[in-house]
């Protein structure tokens, strides 16, 4: 059935109960598993260049503590559950493009995540799930 299923979070608590359902799927049909994460980068409007550094420098060692955070979670999850799991984090302007690259590069056959996840504006704009729905060649199961 599937053999390699991709996981993208947001570290959410929906994207939290897909992660777990996307391993128990994964145990089941003896599939591994490839967590990703994908970061936004900050794009700064700061005129002072020493200031638009330091801002930088401190947002990228925030965002890196949580995507450890967020990976080690899944990491975890799928080592008790007896599952191969790799952990992934990209950083791209689109989400979506990031996991839809990502299933293809990393030749999953499956991407399984959540129904919606913690994206402020972007909730407004469309969902990443729905944008993952509509430029994916890859089967998607969105988990509500």
């Amino acid at each position: 059935m599937y053999t390699h299923i991709l996981l993208p979070t947001d570290g959410s608590d929906l994207s939290k109960a897909a992660i777990r359902h996307g391993i128990a799927l994964a145990k089941a049909t003896g599939a591994k598993v490839t967590a990703l994460v994908v970061s936004t980068p900050l794009h700064s409007l700061v005129v002072d260049p020493h200031a638009a550094t330091k801002a930088l420098e401190q947002y990228k060692m925030l965002v890196a503590d949580q995507t450890a955070k967020y990976l080690d979670h899944v990491k975890d999850d799928a080592e008790r559950a007896g599952v191969a799991c790799v952990t992934v984090c990209v950083e791209h302007d689109k989400p979506y493009e990031a996991i839809v690259e990502t299933a293809r590069d990393k030749n999953c056959d499956l991407v399984l995540m959540a129904s919606h996840g913690l994206r402020g504006v972007s909730a407004i704009l469309g969902s990443e799930t729905l944008k993952v729905l509509t430029h994916s060649t890859v089967p998607i199961l969105v988990y509500r």
